[in-house]
């Protein structure tokens, strides 16, 4: 099992400075720490949607890569998006499920079948050709360029620890100047 903010470290060293990344609840908070940018679409109040938002961004800017740092409760709640994935097949998407087999935003709860289900297994079933899993960071570590260098749609699980209690200051994610700082950045691309 990995920490999710070495492994955040770890994506952020291959993320360029016009790649749009998507970060979602408790991992959005660790990603605004390693790689504050104004391309960070924050998505919060729409748990599950992060993956159906990226893939309307891959798909209107085919220009730029499109990361998204989902977890396994936010997925779950909107598995059918990978399929939509499969079959957009956007060569410019990249989905990072971060697996902690937590609710984490909301308390810690558990997802249902927790340790009983495969995030990898149900992207292939969806359709996807580029599917990847890590427990190891160090792996990790080694293949994320790759990962981010291939074509899309890419898929990796990243089994990680949940990170317990967390002080959040949701004003550096809802606002005003958070969604105009994100549209300045995209029409300056």
């Amino acid at each position: 099992m990995m920490r999710r903010d070495l492994c955040l470290k770890a994506i952020a060293r291959h993320v360029r400075d016009d790649d749009i990344v998507l970060p979602v609840y408790s991992t959005a908070f660790d990603w605004l720490d390693v790689r504050p940018h104004p391309l960070n679409y924050l998505s919060h109040g729409a748990m599950g949607l992060a993956s159906s938002h990226a893939l309307g961004l891959a798909l209107g800017r085919p220009d730029k890569r499109v990361i998204v740092l989902d977890g396994d409760g936010s997925l779950l709640m909107n598995l059918g998006t990978l399929v939509s994935i499969a079959e957009a097949a956007p060569k410019n998407l990249y989905h990072f499920v971060m697996e902690n087999g937590t609710y984490e935003a909301n308390g810690g709860h558990p997802i249902p079948n927790r340790g009983k289900l495969s995030f990898s297994g149900f992207a292939r079933s969806a359709g996807h050709a580029n599917v990847h899993e890590f427990a190891d960071l160090q792996i990790f570590e080694q293949q994320v360029g790759a990962i981010l260098g291939e074509p899309g749609p890419a898929f990796a699980c990243l089994k990680v620890v949940p990170a317990g209690p967390q002080e959040r200051d949701y004003s550096r994610l809802h606002g005003p100047h958070v969604r105009q700082a994100f549209r300045d950045a995209l029409a300056k691309s």
